[in-house]
């Protein structure tokens, strides 16, 4: 089985699922609900960091 947590806000309550071993967290604390547009720019973005 694989859990997703929605609604993750925080650090804080993203730290407590990571020590629980929740496999995919979503919510505000990522980022906020965007216009396709501006979600393939800020996922070109994520791409570049990761890549430094």
């Amino acid at each position: 089985m694989s859990v997703v947590a929605e609604g993750v806000e925080t650090y804080a309550q993203m730290e407590f699922l990571r020590q629980l071993n929740c496999d995919h967290v979503q919510g505000y604390y990522f980022a906020r609900p965007m216009p396709w547009g501006q979600l393939v720019q800020f996922l070109r973005n994520q791409r570049q960091s990761a890549c430094l």
